[in-house]
């Protein structure tokens, strides 16, 4: 007969790749960071303590600030637009129709076809100077537009990109208004309640906590957005498209000041943090949970 303190073992040596997962692709490369934003580390070379010199130096960088405008604009844009049309397509496909099934695997596919590098690659061809879209607007006679070469229109676009993927926040929204008790879409109709007051008086409230988490979700994701900059528009024109995330991998790995890049990474797992914090202090006040609806 078995003991218990081998069932216990047993159950360390299944999570034991995860555990050395962690560790080496996670936990040590965190403390690492930290340790380097406050030496001048050169990816090929020797490194030096220079304690808070890293920091002093990126808040008199012209470019930090700019990415962190570019930044923030691009999470003011894109999250609550993702949320917003993600929570739309899912009361749409929440409907008993015909084939419906079928429209809801077509509106997930963008978020797993391909991936954000081949996804980025489609959009510069769709929206470049003489790319698919402006030859259509010409086509049928429109006023054709430079949308990625106008600073006004270039942020925005690439936005689309992040907003397109929605498709997993609608699967979740999607979940969350499948336990949606009838009783009070029933109880809402019997009152004479049109569809606007029933949507904001049951479902957004009954959906309150996955609005909160896709909110978190998206919003850390966005602040760590790279690849749509990189791959479409490299930073430009203007700057007006250069990201944090691009920021970070052009002083890191374009000029090999991994120690700068280290204190650029701690100054973003900062703002984040301050902001996820913000958010859930915020929720007391409109996440509503069980019976509190």
């Amino acid at each position: 007969m078995k003991r218990h303190n081998d069932y216990q073992y047993a159950g360390y040596l299944y999570i034991l790749p995860w555990i050395i997962g962690f560790l080496s692709l996670q936990l040590i490369p965190l403390i690492n960071s930290f340790v380097y934003s406050f030496t001048n580390l050169q990816l090929l070379g020797t490194r030096r303590f220079i304690g808070l010199e890293n920091y002093a130096k990126l808040f008199k960088d012209p470019l930090f600030w700019q990415s962190m405008k570019v930044t923030f604009l691009y999470v003011l844009m894109a999250v609550p637009c993702k949320i917003g049309f993600a929570l739309l397509i899912a009361i749409i496909l929440n409907q008993n129709l015909k084939g419906i099934n079928l429209f809801r695997t077509l509106y997930y596919l963008p978020s797993i076809l391909g991936g954000s590098v081949a996804i980025s690659v489609l959009w510069r061809y769709l929206f470049m100077d003489n790319g698919i879209l402006n030859n259509i607007l010409s086509f049928l006679h429109l006023p054709t537009h430079s949308w990625l070469g106008d600073p006004r229109l270039a942020l925005p676009t690439i936005g689309l990109v992040t907003v397109w993927q929605f498709g997993s926040s609608m699967l979740i929204f999607l979940a969350g208004l499948k336990q949606i008790p009838a009783v009070l879409y029933e109880a809402a109709e019997l009152d004479g309640s049109g569809k606007l007051r029933t949507f904001w008086r049951i479902t957004l409230p009954s959906l309150s906590p996955i609005v909160l988490f896709n909110l978190v979700m998206q919003m850390i994701n966005a602040f760590q957005e790279f690849t749509p900059a990189f791959v479409i528009t490299q930073g430009g024109p203007l700057n007006s498209t250069y990201l944090y995330g691009l920021l970070l991998y052009n002083q890191g790995f374009k000029f090999f000041k991994m120690g700068y890049a280290s204190a650029l990474s701690w100054i973003l797992f900062a703002i984040i943090l301050v902001f996820t914090g913000l958010t859930f202090f915020s929720s007391q006040s409109w996440v509503h949970y069980g019976d509190n609806v």
